[in-house]
């Protein structure tokens, strides 16, 4: 009887040490889903703006252009009018140009004015490699520097002509903004004096970058008149930095406003029509 019961207890304690487990075995608490701790990755920032034909700007600022000077005389010319009105605008200039005359550069850059790169010979830089843009903008760069004492920190494609590789490239290589245009006159194909301002006081807006070229007689003609009835609408000018610089962000647009739609009134079924009642089954 001993022995049983010696063995009833043993029996008794093996089968409580088996179910309760040993402090190191106890298991781990359970993980929460990753998802449940993770935060939500932050935007990536947008990448800074590198190209421009116009910006968002409060206020009435626009920015003039000339292109292909320097001429030796219509660009004296056109920087005693812009005196006379007191006036800034951005010169995007051919290298081989400025390396002749760079005393009218030195002039335009101390009354104000800012001095871009237009490439030395003004060809079309979309249709070469690397290396013939290279020295297309490092030949215009260093007659500007010798010239006005800084270089450009703008530049513009001939004819607008730019791959949006090359726009990348370019930017990386010199850190130049590629600036193009928004408003067009079309005064290389001479139209005359009155159609160059014409298409400048109509098209141009807060913001605009205007297009015009100072080797054309008729543009320095077109001017006073461009001029006067662009500052008689308000217009304020600057060169293109100032008015990059004034640029702002695009405002959000406001999200459409839904109208839930109105209750349809309820009406009530059309009577039956007699001649569709079903007559009664034939007796059969």
């Amino acid at each position: 009887m001993l022995v049983f019961r010696l063995f009833v207890v043993g029996a008794l304690f093996l089968c409580v040490t088996q179910a309760a487990p040993a402090q190191g075995d106890r298991p781990a608490p359970a993980r929460e889903s990753p998802g449940t701790l993770s935060t939500p990755a932050a935007p990536l920032p947008a990448e800074p703006r590198i190209s421009f034909n116009s910006v968002h700007v409060e206020g009435p600022y626009i920015a003039m252009t000339f292109d292909d000077g320097p001429n030796a005389i219509l660009t004296p010319r056109l920087l005693d009018l812009l005196a006379a009105h007191k006036m800034k605008v951005t010169f995007f200039v051919v290298g081989e140009n400025a390396a002749e005359l760079p005393e009218i550069l030195k002039r335009a850059a101390q009354e104000g004015h800012e001095i871009a790169n237009h490439s030395w010979s003004h060809p079309n830089l979309g249709k070469l490699g690397d290396e013939a843009v290279r020295r297309e903008l490092q030949r215009t760069d260093d007659a500007i520097k010798t010239a006005v004492g800084a270089r450009p920190t703008l530049m513009r494609p001939p004819y607008g002509s730019i791959t949006p590789r090359q726009r990348n490239w370019i930017h990386e290589t010199f850190g130049y903004r590629i600036i193009i245009w928004d408003v067009d006159p079309l005064d290389w194909k001479r139209p005359g004096p009155s159609a160059v301002t014409n298409r400048i006081v109509t098209e141009t807006r807060p913001g605009s970058i205007i297009l015009a070229h100072d080797i054309h007689p008729a543009t320095i003609e077109a001017m006073p008149a461009t001029f006067d009835q662009l500052q008689a609408k308000g217009f304020k000018f600057v060169t293109v930095s100032e008015l990059l610089a004034l640029a702002r962000p695009l405002p959000p647009k406001p999200a459409p406003i839904t109208r839930p739609a109105a209750p349809q009134p309820k009406t009530s079924p059309p009577p039956p029509n007699p001649s569709e009642l079903a007559s009664p089954a034939p007796n059969g």
